[in-house]
């Protein structure tokens, strides 16, 4: 089957590949707060996520929903290139097509059309990240815990020392305009059933580190084409599991930048 190619100049936004997929269970992207949380307890039921929520969904160019293999550079073509060991050119081919198409197979993402979209690239990412997980040393090695934030990969992790006390997973800060702060933050507050004084909307497992700016569960996927406004967003099974791990006072170490922001 040949490549699909949409026409050129039209405007083609990315899209959830499959009907329903990608679907956020709150009309707010994310909704963080700026200015540091009200300290309310409770009052607020926070739901639980929905089944499959996790489910890898990749978006692509509405031209590419329905294809077999696409012959569109993806929005991540060279960081998909480079992690799958393949040319580094930023052009689609169709050696590359299959390639990126059989990853996706593996891993599960849907559609696998070969679209090195930003669900892709995030799991590409992690599995790098798994084998190699700073290689530019770029987190401080201290006696005490520090989380560990790599914007430019969108992952996370907590270490103590030389010991990983928090494996490496996925996570998603801030788009253009909301930047998440980097460097040096301390969590000062959490409140494990938060939810958004501003935008009415759960913030749950949340651990505050700068202002409004939390690690907290998110309902969806994190590898979206925009970012959060701010907070360090994790899927809900992660959030519950680093709310075991961190505790008010330690430390948060943050550096880069969101690709596109």
């Amino acid at each position: 089957m040949p490549l699909a190619v949409s026409a050129v100049g039209d405007p083609d936004p990315l899209v959830p590949g499959v009907v329903g997929g990608g679907r956020a269970e709150y009309p707010m992207d994310t909704p963080d707060q700026v200015l540091p949380p009200l300290r309310e307890e409770g009052g607020v039921a926070v739901p639980e996520p929905e089944e499959e929520v996790d489910e890898l969904v990749e978006f692509l160019p509405r031209s590419a929903v329905g294809t077999a293999c696409t012959a569109r550079a993806g929005t991540h073509q060279r960081r998909v290139e480079r992690l799958l060991g393949l040319r580094v050119d930023g052009r689609q081919s169709v050696a590359d097509c299959r390639a990126i198409r059989a990853f996706q197979v593996r891993e599960k993402i849907k559609p696998a059309v070969g679209y090195a979209g930003p669900v892709t690239w995030a799991r590409a990412e992690l599995l790098a990240a798994r084998r190699n997980l700073d290689p530019g040393r770029r987190c401080p090695v201290k006696k005490y815990a520090v989380a560990c934030v790599d914007l430019d990969r969108q992952l996370m992790w907590v270490r103590k020392g030389k010991k990983v006390t928090y494996p490496v997973v996925n996570m998603r800060s801030g788009r253009p305009g909301y930047a998440t702060r980097t460097g040096w933050h301390t969590v000062y507050w959490r409140h494990k059933d938060h939810w958004s004084t501003i935008y009415k909307t759960p913030m749950p497992y949340a651990q505050f580190f700068s202002g409004g700016q939390a690690f907290h569960a998110v309902y969806g996927q994190l590898a979206t084409p925009g970012g959060s406004r701010g907070c360090v967003n994790l899927s809900h099974a992660d959030a519950r599991k680093l709310w075991g791990v961190l505790r008010k006072g330690d430390r948060v170490y943050i550096w880069g930048k969101r690709p596109g922001s």
